[in-house]
């Protein structure tokens, strides 16, 4: 109460969430730091709490268990390569334009490599509700793609009959089956391979590439 017998107004509710937050982001960072450390198995949810400075429960009551903490980790670093490479546009050609969009999520796995073979696998094989929020990560780059491959072909740049839909979905065939040889050891870097495949790709819908030759009829071949 103050002087004049006031009950204090109770602590806005802002600054409890923004704390709430605060202590989130700290077990997750130091989460990710475990996980490529010690790996999932290796990481126990008591060494991270420590870390970070909390109880374990306190893990606990932010997330449900280590795996979930592992899919809230991989999935905020997502979030933050997808929010890069969406702002990075890039200049020139389509095919520029897309390197400058794979980019950023390749210079995440140079820099934490085993943490990075570990989110591939779980981003592709989680169960509900993260198997939907990595999909619809997935769909967001995605429908970057489909609108750059849009803009292109009005440019006149790429053939007017390309799919820009089919054009995406080529990109992520390109960009995994590049880091799959990455997560097998066959491919130090997954980037080269990657932009080799993806170039030889815009080669076959670059509008020159596009125009069928003319076969000749069975009547012209002498």
């Amino acid at each position: 109460m103050n002087a004049f017998g006031e009950k204090r107004p109770p602590r806005p509710a802002r600054k409890r969430d923004a704390q709430k937050e605060e202590t989130r982001a700290r077990i997750l960072e130091v989460a990710r730091a475990h996980f490529e450390r010690d790996g999932f198995d290796g990481a126990s949810v008591r060494a991270i709490a420590a870390g970070a400075g909390v109880a374990a429960g306190t893990v606990l009551l932010h997330f449900e268990d280590k795996r979930d903490l592992l899919h809230a980790a991989l999935f905020d670093d997502l979030e933050a390569m997808i929010e890069r490479a969406l702002a990075a546009r890039g200049r020139g050609r389509l095919e520029a334009r897309l390197r400058a969009l794979a980019r950023p999520f390749f210079a995440y796995y140079a820099a934490r490599p085993a943490l990075s073979k570990t989110l591939l696998r779980e981003a592709l094989l989680a169960d509900s509700p993260w198997r939907e929020r990595f999909t619809a990560q997935v769909a967001r780059v995605h429908g970057r793609i489909v609108g750059l491959a849009e803009e292109a072909r009005a440019r006149g740049e790429i053939a007017a009959d390309t799919d820009a839909a089919l054009l995406g979905a080529a990109f992520f065939s390109f960009y995994y089956f590049a880091l799959i040889g990455w997560v097998q050891g066959a491919l130090a870097d997954p980037e080269p391979l990657f932009e080799r495949l993806l170039s030889e790709h815009m080669r076959g819908v670059a509008r020159g590439a596009a125009r069928r030759r003319r076969r000749p009829d069975d009547d012209d071949i002498p």
